[in-house]
């Protein structure tokens, strides 16, 4: 952008790596992503670089591509993780794996209280890591400024050419000190902070009527925030005339969903949407399947035949038309939609069929380079309703990747199968068992399926609970998630069962969900939890259904923290559950990473 101070993020393919550009848009200073092969000319006039992490290994032969000219380029330079990694081995260093992979929060000691990297953060502060490698010698001209227990360059400066190395990752809100570091670097690359979203929104106008030019848009709202604010953004740049919403009742939305949906845009003049019940439609697209992935694909597919359709019934040609859709940057990178960035799962928005709207220039994605935050925050200066702006987060897909599927034939390891872990489990005292299903995680920057491991210890507060699932995933590849039991109809093991995706399942979970949702309702604490996704899973005790509850807080999606609720407003929880028919009540403690928010 012309006139304003710029830091440019190379993106290597790590989860974080829009998120770093985040981070320092929200601390004043316009950043722009740029592939690593990107030529000095067009890194031109910027004050700083970062380079990203990403989820490969430096020695790799298939690692990223990158324009080793860029290091010479006379400005302040940050590499976070395998950005880290990639400049010590350009200069000479050396990168292997580390003894300990490190995945969590990490103890950073700080060896060099006054360097102007980490001015103002205690020596001693709480970082996040997510790395199996580490930089093991260090090029000459470096000097180590912090540690960890498990990495002795978590930090490092080679002051002379204004190099800088960090094996944590500061852009996520885990980091406590996170943005003062980032801060810290801005004050070094002598930037001046004048960039915010009000200055965004008419850059975004500028853009959206570049690419609409004289088309009309068709949104596909599913009553979410993203697709909300993209919405009322696209009413207010083009005109109601020239936008037309479409609300598709797929089948898998929580309890009176669609209709409130209607409603409440109703109410606040948004009188261009139409909603169209199309669940038989997604029902026979899902029937019999189980995989994750393979669901998301059909539920993205059948998304845009029933669009087809619809678009077919309003006469509306398709030339003149342009598909949007609310997508925000997640979404992309956690499909694997950059260069270099590893699939952690296919969102419904970035299946086939969508990219080859894109790919013809038909698709329009107003908010794709933001995030959860940045969207609300754009969605406040639109003059959206504040408890319209802060609703939870809920993905297209709905219920439909809450419900865990399986035919129930398939085996898994047992804790006895996995090395190590019962000697592990008996010297800190805890008590549980791997469970017989599997969930998506990311760890490294690269996707897990493995299993969740419950604690069935009743005595384990919610300290011990976040470090022994830090530690759990940490030293068992089997494990990526961990949840700790809140009650159960029975102390015998639940028994695995075959769950298919029909409507009479997806009632249960719209059953569960709404106790839970009013739940948080009743005690204040909607707003105070940023997402609670309820999982139903494939298990059964007496004969009913285990339920998972997983409350998050977080501002982007890119990373959480599970949400502390008090044991015994949980107990009352657990009674209206079980009365409704559930057979044991779980609590996730993951954080993200190593487990993504959604189970699937």
């Amino acid at each position: 952008m012309k006139n304003v101070d710029t830091i440019a993020v190379l993106d290597f393919g790590g989860q974080y790596a829009h998120l770093i550009a985040n981070r320092i848009r929200r601390l004043g200073v316009f950043t722009e992503i740029h592939s690593p092969t990107a030529s000095v000319k067009e890194l031109e006039g910027v004050k700083g670089i970062v380079y990203s992490g990403g989820p490969s290994s430096v020695y790799e032969k298939d690692a990223p591509a990158f324009n080793p000219e860029i290091l010479s380029i006379p400005v302040p330079k940050l590499g976070i993780c395998y950005g880290h990694q990639l400049i010590a081995t350009q200069l000479g260093g050396e990168v292997t794996p580390g003894k300990v992979k490190e995945y969590g929060i990490a103890a950073l000691e700080i060896k060099e209280q006054n360097h102007p990297l980490l001015e103002g953060i205690p020596q001693k502060s709480p970082m996040w890591m997510s790395h199996g490698d580490m930089v093991s010698t260090t090029p000459e001209g470096y000097k180590v400024i912090a540690t960890t227990k498990d990495c002795e360059t978590a930090a490092v400066a080679y002051d002379e050419k204004q190099i800088y190395g960090i094996q944590f990752h500061p852009e996520v809100t885990h980091s406590q000190f996170g943005s003062k570091l980032l801060s810290n670097f801005i004050k070094i690359c002598n930037c001046s902070a004048s960039w915010n979203m009000k200055s965004y929104l008419p850059l975004i106008t500028e853009r959206i009527k570049n690419q609409v030019q004289d088309k009309n848009v068709f949104l596909l709202v599913s009553g979410g925030v993203d697709s909300t604010v993209a919405f009322v953004l696209l009413n207010k740049i083009l005109g109601p005339s020239r936008v037309q919403g479409l609300h598709i009742d797929n089948g898998m939305m929580r309890l009176d969903e669609s209709q409130k949906v209607l409603e409440f845009l109703d109410a606040h003049g948004m009188k261009n949407l139409i909603v169209n019940d199309a669940s038989e439609d997604f029902l026979q697209a899902l029937k019999g399947i189980t995989a994750p992935e393979e669901k998301r694909k059909r539920i993205g597919a059948t998304f845009l035949q029933v669009k087809d359709r619809e678009m077919s019934r309003l006469k509306l040609d398709p030339s003149q038309w342009m598909i949007a859709q609310g997508t925000i940057y997640p979404d992309t990178i956690e499909s694997g939609g950059t260069k270099n960035a590893d699939l952690i799962k296919t969102h419904h928005n970035r299946v086939k069929e969508v990219l080859d709207l894109m790919e013809s220039g038909l698709l329009l994605e107003p908010l794709a380079d933001l995030y959860k935050d940045e969207v609300r925050l754009l969605g406040e200066e639109l003059g959206i309703p504040h408890n319209l702006v802060w609703r939870h987060p809920f993905p297209g897909p709905g219920l439909g990747v809450r419900l865990l599927c399986t035919n129930g034939t398939h085996a898994l390891p047992k804790k006895e199968d996995v090395d190590g872990l019962i000697p592990y489990l008996k010297e800190h005292g805890v008590e549980g068992y791997l469970l017989p299903i599997q969930s998506v995680g990311v760890q490294g920057d690269g996707r897990t399926y493995a299993q969740p491991f419950l604690i069935t210890s009743k005595s384990l507060d919610w300290k011990e609970c976040e470090l022994f699932s830090t530690e759990l995933a940490n030293r068992f590849k089997a494990i990526n998630r961990i949840v700790k039991e809140i009650g159960a109809d029975s102390s015998e093991e639940p028994v695995l069962i075959e769950q298919l995706p029909t409507r009479a399942a997806f009632d249960s979970l719209r059953k569960f969900d709404h106790i839970c949702t009013e739940f948080l309702q009743e005690h204040d604490l909607y707003e105070k939890i940023w997402q609670m996704p309820v999982v139903q899973t494939p298990l059964q005790i007496n004969q009913k259904p285990c339920i998972v509850m997983r409350p998050v807080n977080s501002s982007e999606a890119m990373t959480a923290n599970f949400a502390e609720i008090d044991f015994n407003l949980l107990e009352k929880l657990w009674l209206s559950l079980k009365e409704a028919g559930a057979g044991s009540l779980w609590y996730d403690v993951t954080h993200k990473p190593p487990g993504t928010i959604e189970w699937e």
